[in-house]
């Protein structure tokens, strides 16, 4: 998998970083409980299934299957989250979103 460029790097960190890696930007509401449990265990989950922060340490073929479920979940407008988005406006994928990732996807699985 080669370099990501700027413009993947962007809607990635912007649509997808909060749940998908280390560098989560935790809300305001992250304080209050029982949302913050909510948010633990939602962003648990999302580094369990993909962590971009981990990414270097993938082998090839992980990447590649993980290349392969983030097609799946983009495509399928699975993710993000609609319940993310309620509050997270700025990380809806647009069709051109959508589009630069699976070109960059596809480049990489070829």
């Amino acid at each position: 998998v080669e370099e990501v460029p700027v413009k993947v790097a962007s809607i990635l960190k912007t649509s997808c970083y909060d749940c998908h890696s280390n560098n989560t930007n935790y809300p305001w509401y992250q304080n209050i409980t029982p949302v913050n449990y909510y948010l633990a265990e939602h962003i648990n989950d999302g580094k369990k299934h993909l962590n971009f922060s981990e990414w270097e340490n993938l082998s090839t073929s992980k990447k590649h299957h993980a290349l392969k479920e983030i097609l799946e979940e983009i495509e399928a407008k699975k993710m993000p989250l609609k319940s993310y988005l309620l509050l997270h406006q700025q990380a809806k994928l647009s069709a051109t979103d959508i589009q630069t990732l699976k070109n960059w996807i596809d480049k990489n699985l070829n």
